[in-house]
């Protein structure tokens, strides 16, 4: 087991008037790759953020196997400095002392890619590249488990290629879990065995990925998620 949410219910903005997740229930395995659907306002980052310990539950819990896990988001946050101190700061964060870290932050930026640019300010890279940096960075920890929230929404068709791709490797590393939220269903198909379909923060259907893009199976297992996908493909 990765991960395992029992019951979670998380309440947002003021007062916790609304109901952002509702009794949700999952388990991921190890190794498994698992995509989060659902339109705007679903419950997708809400669910990411939750099982990385973002935001307080109202109710339930989240159980985490063992090693690190890593959050990326759609636009990720790059202090100001350089692409290489960006990604020894993570790790000195970690306890790792400063002078260790130079090593394998380089390793993480040859990694992804991004070497040639280490000196350069993280604030001053594409949208791409900083989305790569965040990677490396992320990385850097050898985390179990990825949670990634839209990782490619905002980049144009080279750099969506460029992360994906990396993705791709992550999650073929061994004992590596990946959950990720995707509207990109070309994407969910390439990258996922399970997708999961959230409307109004409950859990719908909780397939694999072969059957949930399977029309006449999902129209009559779940019909929300079967109109949610005639809307996304028409």
């Amino acid at each position: 087991m990765a991960l395992q949410a029992r019951g979670l219910e998380v309440r947002l903005g003021p007062g916790g008037r609304v109901c952002a997740l509702k009794g949700l229930d999952l388990t991921v395995h190890e190794g498994e790759r698992v995509a989060v659907v659902g339109a705007n306002g679903s419950g997708k980052s809400t669910l990411l953020r939750a099982l990385h310990g973002l935001l307080p539950l109202q109710r339930g819990d989240v159980l985490r196997g063992p090693g690190r896990q890593a959050m990326l988001f759609q636009r990720p946050y790059q202090l100001r400095l350089s692409a290489l101190n960006n990604v020894r700061v993570g790790l000195w964060l970690q306890g790792l002392a400063w002078r260790a870290t130079h090593e394998p932050a380089w390793q993480a930026l040859e990694r992804v890619g991004l070497a040639a640019l280490a000196h350069r300010n993280g604030r001053a890279l594409s949208g791409g590249q900083q989305q790569r940096l965040a990677l490396a960075r992320a990385w850097a920890l050898r985390p179990a488990v990825w949670l990634l929230d839209e990782p490619t929404a905002s980049l144009d068709p080279h750099a969506k290629r460029e992360v994906e791709t990396l993705m791709a490797e992550f999650a073929a590393e061994p004992g590596t879990t990946l959950l990720f939220s995707s509207h990109n269903l070309g994407q969910v198909k390439r990258l996922a065995s399970r997708v999961l379909y959230l409307e109004g923060g409950q859990l719908l259907a909780d397939l694999p990925v072969h059957r949930f893009f399977s029309d006449h199976a999902l129209a009559a297992t779940c019909p929300p998620a079967w109109a949610f996908l005639q809307g996304e493909t028409a």
